[in-house]
């Protein structure tokens, strides 16, 4: 006996507007969802393997972000856009599919940044500044190169 698995049809992207001044990627689907995102939240979780790494545990933790700007959006056949930022960064192809995922779990995947940059040792949201670097490991001996 074969058991066939329906899954849901993907949400298509229906309209797409980029709020320059708000920094916000506001994104419409057919299904009636709406989502605002953020251009800082959309960089920190590009989907581009300079982001992901290539595999489970190989995330690049993004730094600086916050006031990234989105400077391009391509569409990329009837699927995804490519979007270009401020930061040069534009190697991340954002599905219908990954859109609608950060928009609906946008809360989840904010408080995991955060997470995140506080177990780099940032204090609040810092490691969000521009020209934030992780923390580097306190020194050791007395600093002079050699040992005493």
């Amino acid at each position: 006996m074969t058991v066939s698995r329906t899954s849901a049809p993907t949400p298509q992207a229906t309209g797409l507007t980029v709020h320059s001044k708000s920094r916000v990627l506001e994104v419409s689907f057919d299904d009636g969802a709406s989502f605002s995102l953020p251009f800082e939240l959309l960089r920190v979780y590009s989907p581009s393997a300079e982001v992901r790494g290539h595999g489970q545990g190989q995330e690049v933790l993004q730094l600086g972000k916050r006031d990234v700007a989105l400077t391009g959006l391509e569409p990329v056949g009837n699927y995804a856009v490519q979007p270009s930022f401020s930061d040069g960064h534009n190697t991340g192809l954002y599905s219908w599919d990954y859109l609608y995922k950060l928009g609906a779990q946008q809360a989840a995947l904010w408080q995991n940044y955060l997470e995140r940059l506080h177990a780099a040792g940032f204090a609040g949201d810092s490691g969000r500044d521009a020209g934030a670097a992780l923390p580097a490991a306190p020194a050791k001996g007395h600093g002079c190169g050699h040992q005493h």
